[in-house]
């Protein structure tokens, strides 16, 4: 674009912003939609994933290190994030295990959530699970609480908020706001972005930081009681109309600021704030914070995180684990899926496992086991997507606030699926393997679970690594559809092994379901030698199955192995994608 001659354009959305926020000083940040309030919030907070951050921010006068500052404060998002099938009890608790220093003493952590619960007033509603917004859990209002109370009990030393009373009623948002208040009284700093709150949510702040459109700072200063040291500072800027009574100081403030005002009388309200003396103690106030207090040292924290790598694992697992109990849409119905499918095939072959005599019979045979894999296999790893992606926004937010790393949570996310699907493969192979009437030797049952369960593992996780490369689920869904085509046409028996064109046999060894296929097959008949009739002519049951399918006994460990791979590689890689790619941008 340069070399043709087009110039490279920057869309600046913050201007020379110099503020201070203070401990125990509630701080509103407001302006005009466009004014660069949440931008500004996710600078402060380090949240901001994109665009070029020129400026200094300093905390107690050192320098701000991400990592430290991610240790020692809380973000609120305007969209209240968490497990919906976790009680608000069991979120506070996890929050202060993975967030609080390691040394603390479990017992001290859950007295220190309780606290948080009582300070926040979530008492009432401790026990209830928190829900899917709008459908059922908590309110609006609860869900903002539990926001809330999940950054304190960090026990961090500033908070921020983003517009935590947008969309509430004015019942809702008060009681929002009497929280914040509380947090304040404990020598906490909050900064608070707002738009257009009400007289008495406005003057709960104790210090106003305000923006017009454009990212410019034209107030930053006290707010004083009955917002008096605000409206005296504009009221003193000649050609502004002056506050009526009863009128509410935020709406009035974001009137005479608009750009037509400013158009209108010919001022620039940042440039009368840069030359106010204001800006001079604001500016004398900056130079104090920015040198840090003698005797101090900049904070410093020896690890990542609070918790070693096991510790976060066990935590993610817990919270999982919890999450999966409490969902039998979807543990209970793949149960049952399972099960329908396993009558449905033992009743269509009933006891014809053993009674091959001709081609015809073994063809059936493999039929209900391409079926098999393939009605298992598709459920097992579309069902999964769903909840994988409502847990993976869930821990964007927690891997922000430096809960745990992404691996830990990966790991957890697969070790979680593990018990579920083995019991899916042991429901299974029992109804099938009984009424089909398989041989019963506990070497062919062995091997017979072994493929079954290693397919349930290798579709699962090929879902799960879908949703890691998609921004929606819905995407995922519409790339494993386009997936599964590949996975039923060169899986062996619609077009066997020995059919299929060179140029094509290198994805039929990619294809984990013909291995699959090939295990069963193998491990069933491989090593039967009974005569049976193939076309007018009598062979060996292992002869057809290598003439035919290209399948022999003595491949069977070599099918084994890619088994045990392929889970393994998907699972890895589904993690490794789930800590690269960042689908929230800000």
């Amino acid at each position: 674009m340069r070399k043709g001659g087009y110039a490279q354009r920057k869309l600046q959305l913050l201007s020379d912003i110099t503020a201070t926020v203070r401990p125990g000083v509630l701080t509103a940040l407001m302006g005009p939609s466009g004014a660069g309030k949440t931008t500004l919030l996710d600078v402060l907070a380090g949240r901001k994933t994109i665009g070029c951050i020129e400026g200094e921010i300093r905390v107690s006068g050192y320098p701000k290190v991400q990592e430290t500052f991610a240790r020692i404060s809380g973000y609120c998002e305007q969209t209240d994030i968490h497990s919906p099938q976790i009680t608000v009890k069991e979120s506070l608790i996890f929050s202060a295990s993975l967030r609080l220093p390691a040394c603390v003493d479990s017992k001290i952590k859950i007295k220190f959530v309780q606290e948080v619960i009582e300070t926040i007033e979530l008492d009432d509603v401790k026990d209830a699970l928190v829900g899917i917004p709008g459908l059922s859990g908590l309110s609006s209002e609860q869900r903002k609480r539990l926001t809330i109370a999940v950054e304190l009990v960090a026990n961090p030393s500033i908070i921020f908020m983003d517009e935590p009373t947008s969309s509430l009623d004015a019942r809702a948002a008060a009681i929002v706001m009497r929280a914040v208040k509380n947090v304040v009284d404990t020598g906490r700093t909050i900064v608070c972005t707002i738009h257009q709150p009400s007289i008495d949510i406005f003057e709960a702040f104790d210090e106003l930081i305000f923006l017009r459109t454009g990212g410019s700072l034209i107030y930053c200063g006290p707010l004083g009681q009955h917002s008096s040291r605000v409206i005296e500072y504009f009221e003193t800027i000649p050609g502004l109309p002056k506050i009526k009574d009863n009128c509410n100081p935020a709406t009035w403030m974001l009137e005479v600021t608009s750009a037509s005002i400013e158009a209108e009388l010919g001022i620039d309200f940042a440039k009368i704030y840069k030359n106010s003396a204001l800006y001079e103690i604001n500016k004398e106030l900056v130079r104090q914070l920015s040198t840090p207090p003698p005797g101090s040292r900049d904070l410093h924290f020896p690890t990542q995180f609070s918790q070693n790598f096991w510790g976060q694992f066990k935590y993610c697992l817990w919270k999982l684990q919890l999450s999966y109990w409490r969902s039998p849409s979807y543990n209970l119905m793949r149960l049952l899926h399972t099960i329908v499918v396993s009558l449905t095939l033992g009743i269509l072959f009933w006891k014809q496992g053993m009674k091959i005599h001709n081609q015809q019979n073994l063809f059936n045979i493999f039929g209900s086991m391409y079926g098999a894999v393939i009605f298992l296999g598709t459920n097992s790893g579309s069902a999964v997507q769903p909840f994988v992606a409502t847990e993976r926004i869930v821990m964007y937010r927690e891997r922000f606030a430096r809960m745990y790393s992404s691996w830990a949570y990966a790991l957890a996310q697969v070790a979680i699926e593990v018990p579920y699907l083995f019991s899916q493969a042991v429901v299974f192979v029992i109804i099938t393997y009984s009424m089909i009437g398989y041989y019963g030797s506990a070497y062919k049952v062995f091997w017979y679970f072994y493929a079954i369960f290693s397919t349930l593992l290798y579709f699962n996780f090929l879902g799960m690594l879908l949703v890691s490369l998609t921004p929606a689920v819905a995407i995922a869904g519409a790339l494993t559809s386009a997936c599964y085509p590949m996975l039923n046409l060169f899986s062996g028996f619609l077009i066997p092994k020995p059919k299929i064109p060179r140029w094509w046999i290198w994805l039929y060894y990619m294809t984990p379901t013909s291995w699959t296929l090939n295990c069963l097959l193998s491990s069933q008949y491989g090593d039967v030698n009974d005569k049976i009739m193939v076309f007018t002519e009598t062979t060996t049951m292992a002869s057809l199955l290598e003439d035919y399918f290209g399948f022999r006994h003595d491949h069977l460990a070599i099918s084994a192995v890619i088994l045990f791979f392929y889970p393994l590689i998907f699972s890895s890689l589904f993690a490794f994608f789930i800590t690269r790619l960042n689908f929230e941008r800000r």
